[in-house]
């Protein structure tokens, strides 16, 4: 498995060398104002409420999952552990929050179960988007029948596995599969996940929009563009998040070129990807950054108890309530 990562993020990055050589005269040619400082401030907050966003998301899939925590201790651990995706490995950022939820008192099961269900909806939500998009004829992809079942075909089955009618036997079964006692040990889920699918819906929606901005600072766009640039943001997100690639570093851009070259001159779209990929990283360090301090705002506030401890007491003591 490590062997197909390196060879995917090798062909994807030679893939961008050899782009890049090809057209790096033009490139540089292009010339940079102060309009392109006022958008790339628009792409990067937008881009920074997206992660924010995401968060919240996660909040709301562990409330989901009937694991309700403060969105204060949520949010820090989520901004946190995000820049741990670029990684080589791509499972850091999973299993830092794994840790976090455990030191909470949130059990293994259900920790490893939230980190399941956040990157299915996100995918789900990246092709439902694309769907979307395929519907108003915005994706070169329609001309290739494959390409244009699959979508529907991946959304489809996904959305029919998370509905507790599937989920909750499938994984009464992945706990039997680990000789595990007769008591479930993943927490049993009583409805459809629509609220956090929706919140992922509209995650993409703000990462897309940043990315149209980012396209907007280097070339004008028209109406026509906007359902096209959005159907293959979610597109190129998606197999960015599938591929064995740490971020989705060179699967996300490679996708986009391909998908984008009759459309945008080949500098245009290697000045876009490469601005939005340092104000995607800038977003998500500066996240960081502000999650930090929170929580060491937090120990001080709390006379240096750390918030894990906090809502662990919070919990323990809702059970002796009852």
């Amino acid at each position: 498995m490590k062997i197909l990562r390196w060879f995917v993020l090798g062909i994807t990055l030679f893939f961008l060398v050899k782009t890049f050589r090809q057209h790096w005269q033009d490139v540089v040619a292009i010339e940079l104002d102060v309009s392109q400082l006022y958008y790339s401030a628009i792409a990067l907050i937008l881009t920074l409420t997206a992660h924010i966003w995401s968060g919240i998301v996660w909040a709301g899939i562990l409330k989901f999952l009937q694991q309700p925590s403060s969105l204060i201790w949520v949010l820090p651990i989520y901004l946190q552990t995000n820049l741990a995706k670029y990684i080589p490995g791509n499972v850091w950022h999973f299993y830092g929050r794994i840790r976090a939820m455990q030191s909470a008192g949130i059990h293994l099961s259900t920790a490893t179960l939230t980190t399941l269900l956040e990157p299915l909806l996100m995918a789900t939500a990246a092709v439902l988007i694309a769907i979307m998009t395929l519907f108003r004829g915005g994706l070169i992809t329609t001309h290739n029948q494959f390409y244009a079942l699959f979508p529907f075909f991946f959304a489809g089955t996904i959305l029919i596995i998370i509905h507790p009618r599937f989920l909750n036997p499938l994984l009464a079964l992945a706990g039997r599969f680990k000789n595990q006692s007769l008591t479930p040990s993943y927490p049993q889920i009583q409805q459809y996940p629509w609220r956090p699918l929706c919140g992922e819906i509209g995650f993409l929606m703000l990462r897309a929009s940043a990315f149209m901005v980012t396209i907007a600072s280097l070339t004008p766009l028209k109406i026509e563009h906007f359902p096209l640039l959005l159907g293959v943001f979610s597109l190129s997100w998606f197999f960015g998040l599938v591929v064995p690639s740490p971020g989705g570093i060179g699967v996300f851009e490679s996708i986009a070129i391909a998908l984008l070259n009759s459309t945008f001159s080949p500098a245009i779209l290697l000045s876009s990807l490469a601005l939005f990929r340092l104000l995607s990283l800038t977003a998500e360090a500066l996240a960081g950054v502000l999650a930090w301090g929170v929580t060491q705002t937090q120990m001080r506030g709390s006379r240096g108890e750390h918030p894990e401890k906090m809502i662990e007491k919070k919990r323990d003591k809702v059970s002796n309530k009852e």
